[in-house]
C-alpha cells in the first residue's frame, strides 16, 4: 500500500469557502448589533441675560405710610376728658376735647387758621371737612367742633387702625385710632 504524498500546494476548491467564511463571520455579526447613535449637536450658545424691568413704583397712601411720631395720652379735667396724640415734652400734635356742658368734642392741630380753612378728617370709612376756626389759646390751635353724637366721630374711632388729619395749609398726619381717642368720645356723650 502506498500513501500518496502530500500535496505541496493547498487545494484552493477546500479553502477558499473556508477563507471566505472567516472574512466574513466577523461582519456578519457586526451587522446583527444596534448602530450607534449620532452625538447630539452641542447646545447653541446662551444668549446674554436681558435684566428683568424695575417693579412699578409703588404709590403709598395715607392708609399705608408711616404714622405721626408720637403717642395717645388721656387725662381729665373740670372741663371734661382730653386725648392728646404727640411726642412727650412737646406741644400735643392734635388734640380732641370734650366740653361736658355742652356735650361738644373739638378736633384741634397746632397753628393758626386763615379766613376759610378747613380742617380734614379722613377714615378708612371716609372723609368729612369742617370750617376752621383758631381757639384762642397759647399757643394757638386751631379746628372744629362737633356735637358729641355726631355719628362721624365713632368712624374716627373704628378707623382701621388709623386717620388722616390736615389743617388747610399745613401737611398732613395720619394718627392711631387708639382707646384714649374713643374714651374721649364716650365720655362726652349723654
Amino acid at each position: 500500500m502506498t500513501i500518496p504524498p502530500f500535496p505541496t500546494r493547498p487545494c484552493s476548491a477546500t479553502r477558499q469557502p473556508m477563507r471566505r467564511f472567516l472574512l466574513l463571520a466577523p461582519l456578519s455579526l457586526a451587522a446583527c448589533v444596534a448602530p450607534q447613535p449620532a452625538p447630539a449637536p452641542a447646545p447653541p450658545p446662551p444668549r446674554p441675560a436681558t435684566p428683568a424691568p424695575p417693579p412699578p413704583a409703588r404709590i403709598v397712601t395715607w392708609q399705608d405710610g408711616p404714622l405721626a411720631p408720637g403717642d395717645w395720652h388721656w387725662e381729665r379735667d373740670a372741663r371734661g376728658s382730653l386725648a392728646m396724640f404727640g411726642v412727650m415734652g412737646q406741644n400735643a400734635a392734635f388734640v380732641v376735647r370734650c366740653d361736658l356742658a355742652q356735650r361738644k368734642l373739638s378736633l384741634t392741630v397746632p397753628g393758626e387758621a386763615a379766613a376759610g380753612a378747613t380742617l380734614t378728617i379722613q377714615t378708612s370709612d371716609g372723609a368729612r371737612t369742617f370750617p376752621a376756626a383758631t381757639t384762642g389759646t397759647q399757643p394757638p390751635y386751631a379746628g372744629a367742633a362737633l356735637p358729641a353724637t355726631d355719628g362721624f366721630l365713632d368712624r374716627m374711632a373704628f378707623s382701621r387702625g388709623r386717620f388722616r388729619v390736615q389743617l388747610t395749609g399745613q401737611p398732613a398726619m395720619v394718627v392711631p385710632a387708639w382707646p384714649e381717642l374713643a374714651r374721649t368720645i364716650e365720655d362726652c356723650r349723654p
